[in-house]
């Protein structure tokens, strides 16, 4: 299993929206908007990690309103 971040800026007003629309894809355990530099945290999951960059670029960032996005993988060191 693998496990990670994502990072979220969005356009300015639209992070409500993403962060619920970001909730709906699978594999997503949480996600919420927040202040800072991001605007909105994800906690996702997926079986390894080609599903993860899937899950990624092809349903999370085609969401309307997201500018840019950081992932993160999750180390167990």
């Amino acid at each position: 299993m693998v496990q990670a971040y994502i990072l979220v800026q969005t356009e300015v007003g639209k992070a409500a929206d993403v962060a619920a629309a970001i909730a709906e894809v699978s594999g997503v355990t949480l996600a919420e908007d927040v202040t800072g530099p991001y605007d909105v945290i994800v906690r996702a999951e997926a079986k390894h990690v080609d599903e993860l960059g899937e899950m990624v670029v092809a349903r999370i960032q085609r969401i309307d309103g997201i500018t840019r996005t950081l992932t993160c993988p999750v180390v167990h060191l």
